[in-house]
């Protein structure tokens, strides 16, 4: 063999062996059976799941067994062939929104009304905008978050609610004699409280979208967050919350007892002809 034989090709092109394999890519879509390079597990895919740590798939065997399962580049075997898997998005037609409305491409908000809803809870706040947000920026709708019941009074002094500026509030735990209900009354006729009998809005989320039968009990005096990560084996609040929000995909998703308060809601701040009285 001549020295050019040998040494054909671009020579700044590296060794083979530097180079980083590129794999098929492969969507992860629900049903798909796929092993676990590393430990051999075998399972199918159930849903993809986003935290602070990453991309993961949950994959249950044929025993009903689940596990969570970084997207790792090359982790996984498909029909025997090692690939990566990519996030699977289900193509809709036509598109809906969250909450189930037609949802309208290319339009433009309305400017914000003089009315407005507000939450409490900042993990309220962030399911309400990801179901409902895109339904509320069309009727140009304002969602402020509110730092629990106790502020509301405050709030309501310095917003001065009138039947042209009304005011909803979404509340935890509305249930006869709590303390929310207590704090939520004689507050006017511009100003309409509703919400879910769930002492966290985590548990207005269906337990089977998180592979629960039910949502576990937590002892009376317990933080409620911190009891449920611990009975589930998750490392803290705020991986559990990353699991939460995920696990939402669309209205179906929550109990309709928070459905239903939040469209409550949205009729009494966009439509001045309903009462109070008329939502609850």
């Amino acid at each position: 063999m001549s020295f050019d034989d040998r040494y054909a090709g671009d020579i700044f092109s590296g060794h083979a062996r530097n180079k980083t394999p590129e794999y098929p890519k492969i969507e992860a879509q629900p049903g798909l059976v796929v092993e676990v390079l590393a430990d051999g597990f075998v399972g199918a895919v159930i849903n993809f799941e986003r935290t602070y740590d990453g991309d993961f798939i949950r994959l249950e065997d044929r025993y009903g067994v689940q596990r969570l399962f970084k997207m790792r580049p090359g982790a996984f075997l498909v029909e025997g062939q090692r690939a990566t898997l990519i996030r699977y998005v289900p193509k809709q037609q036509p598109k809906l929104s969250h909450s189930g409305s037609r949802r309208v491409e290319n339009l433009q908000a309305r400017v914000a009304l003089p009315s407005r809803i507000l939450v409490e809870g900042v993990h309220d706040a962030a399911l309400v905008e990801k179901i409902w947000g895109h339904d509320l920026r069309v009727e140009g709708v304002v969602v402020e978050y509110l730092e629990g019941l106790d502020n509301l009074p405050s709030y309501l002094a310095q917003f001065k609610p009138n039947p042209q500026r009304r005011i909803g509030v979404l509340a935890d735990h509305l249930i006869e004699g709590s303390k929310e209900t207590r704090l939520t009354q004689n507050l006017g006729p511009d100003v309409a409280v509703t919400g879910h009998p769930y002492i966290d809005i985590w548990a207005a989320v269906k337990p089977q979208k998180l592979g629960m039968r039910a949502w576990p009990e937590i002892p009376y005096g317990v933080d409620w967050k911190t009891g449920v990560c611990q009975a589930l084996g998750w490392s803290d609040p705020r991986e559990g919350w990353n699991r939460v929000y995920n696990a939402v995909e669309n209205y179906k998703d929550l109990d309709s007892s928070l459905i239903g308060a939040v469209e409550r809601l949205i009729d009494f701040v966009t439509n001045p002809h309903l009462t109070k009285e008329d939502i609850m």
